[in-house]
Order: structure tokens, then C-alpha cells, then sequence
């Protein structure tokens, strides 16, 4: 499987790294990476996902009152481990969770240390939404409690969840590419109990959660929030992530609140947000 590797430079980092870190995920792209200085984006999307007019017109004709330059290239899959562990780094989030990759020295002085080999899959914890719902996972109460991981990517949030004391965990993405790297990263953190699924929100079923984690991105959750809706009992709690807090936010609370969602709170890092809702008992 090839992929095609969009590199933005961009007049200057913030906001504007989030900025098109949105637009071109909207577009197709599913992992980003940092560039070699701070103003380089470096966007991917499988080849056969790949729109070279929709992608122009997105990059030129944006809306913004700022400049981008691109440039196009091809990355062949075996090329990609290579181009990514050049630039992968552990990270450390609330000091208690460390995520690093196999050619990582371990850190055994931390509470919860995860393997993650991302491949294409997104979920490394670099980016802030990953890290926001870590945050969410380190301070919820998981233990006994069934868990969906959906749009789960490497694995990582469903791995912590399960560390957590979550169960049973199911962990739902509808890249073949991804479905199979959270298999590979749950054998590499010792987890054999995860149910990994290929699909989208019609793969869940009819099962019904204690707890749902969805990070992927605005129009995603807006359109598929009923089946998650559908598959929580009262008192059921969802994490939403993917997308800016203001607007987007707004727009979140509102569908969720149609679905019988009460927001309970929001946690924010350079304007992404990830938030937390509860089912109403009324609308079982």
C-alpha cells in the first residue's frame, strides 16, 4: 500500500498546524507528523484516497489569511517505518503514562508504559487529542467496565483503558491498515482480550457500553453520534475528541444534547478539545 505524503510549509506554526491538521483530515489524510522545522506539516492519505483537485483546492483556495506552499511525493509502505522512526519520540502524558516504540529504551519508573508501532495508524500521543483523552482515561474510574474504542487507530486509548481495569474492551476502525497494527500493538503490550474489529459504527452492533472513546474528528462523531447514542445505557459516559473547542464544541453539545448527552466537561490544549457527556435516565 502506497501512501501520499503532503508537505505544507507554512508562513508560520500556530495556529496554523491545527488549522490544516483539520482540513486535510477532513479530506482523507489519517496521520501527521512534524517536519523538519517547526512550520513543516507533513500530511499522509492512502493513495487510492487521493484527490489531487480536492486537495488543491483545499490548499490554495483555503480561506485564511495566511500562505501555504506544498509539494506532492509518493511514500511506498516500505518506506514509511524509516521516514517515521527518524522523527518518533516517547512522550510522557500526566506524567503517569508513558508511550514509546519498540526501539525505545523502557521506562520502568512509570505508572503505565505503553508500546506503540503506529505504522500509518493514527494514535502515537503526540498529537493533542490523543494525548487530551489519555488524560481523560488516567482520571475515570474504568475498572469493571465494558469499553468501545471506536475509530481506535494504533490501539493505544483501548490498550490504557484495558490497563485501567476496563472490561470487556472493544476496539472498532474501518482502515484495514490500522485494524491490523492494534492487533500487533496489543500482543506487543501483553493484552490478549481486546475484541478488534474492521468497520465503521455499524460494527458495533447491538452491544451496549459503560463507556465510549471517539476521537476522530467533527463530521464523523455528528454523523454517527445515534449509534453511539444507541449503544449506551443510562448513566453510560462518552469521550468525544477531534476537533477545536468554541465552534466546534457548540456544534458537538448541541447533537448530543438531541440525543439525550448532558456535557459534563471539556479539557483543552492549543484550541483542541476533547469532552466528556453522560446518557439521561429519560431517554432510555
Amino acid at each position: 500500500m502506497a501512501f501520499i505524503e503532503i508537505k505544507l510549509t507554512l508562513a508560520q506554526a500556530e495556529p496554523w498546524k491545527d488549522v490544516f491538521t483539520s482540513l486535510l483530515a477532513d479530506a482523507g489524510c489519517d496521520s501527521f507528523m512534524e517536519g523538519e522545522f517547526e512550520n513543516i506539516l507533513l500530511a499522509y492519505i492512502k493513495e487510492e484516497l487521493y484527490d489531487a483537485a480536492t486537495i488543491d483546492q483545499l490548499l490554495q483556495n483555503h480561506g485564511f489569511d495566511t500562505d501555504v506552499k506544498y509539494d506532492i511525493s509518493r511514500i511506498e509502505e516500505q518506506d514509511w517505518n524509516a521516514v517515521w522512526e527518524a522523527s518518533y519520540e516517547p512522550v510522557t502524558i500526566a506524567g503517569r503514562c508513558h508511550i514509546r516504540a519498540p526501539f525505545h529504551e523502557p521506562k520502568p519508573d512509570v505508572e503505565y508504559e505503553i508500546i506503540i508501532e503506529p505504522k500509518m495508524s493514527f494514535g502515537t500521543a503526540h498529537h493533542e487529542t490523543t494525548s487530551l483523552m489519555i488524560e481523560y482515561i488516567l482520571e475515570e474510574d474504568f475498572n469493571g467496565k465494558s469499553l468501545l474504542d471506536m475509530g481506535s487507530g494504533t490501539g493505544v486509548l483501548a490498550i490504557l483503558a484495558r490497563k485501567r481495569g476496563a472490561s470487556p474492551v472493544v476496539a472498532i476502525d474501518n482502515d484495514p491498515w490500522a485494524y491490523e497494527n492494534n492487533i500487533e500493538n496489543n500482543a506487543r503490550n501483553g493484552i490478549d482480550d481486546i475484541t478488534v474489529k474492521l468497520g465503521d459504527a455499524n460494527a458495533i452492533g447491538e452491544q451496549v457500553f459503560d463507556v465510549i472513546i471517539a476521537n476522530i474528528n467533527r463530521n464523523i462523531l455528528l454523523n454517527d453520534m445515534h449509534l453511539y447514542a444507541k449503544s449506551m445505557h443510562s448513566g453510560s459516559c462518552i469521550f468525544f475528541s477531534g476537533f477545536y473547542q468554541g465552534n466546534d464544541l457548540n456544534i458537538i453539545k448541541e447533537k448530543a444534547a438531541s440525543l439525550g448527552l448532558e456535557f459534563v466537561s471539556n479539557k483543552v490544549k492549543n484550541e483542541w478539545t476533547a469532552a466528556k457527556f453522560i446518557k439521561n435516565r429519560s431517554e432510555e
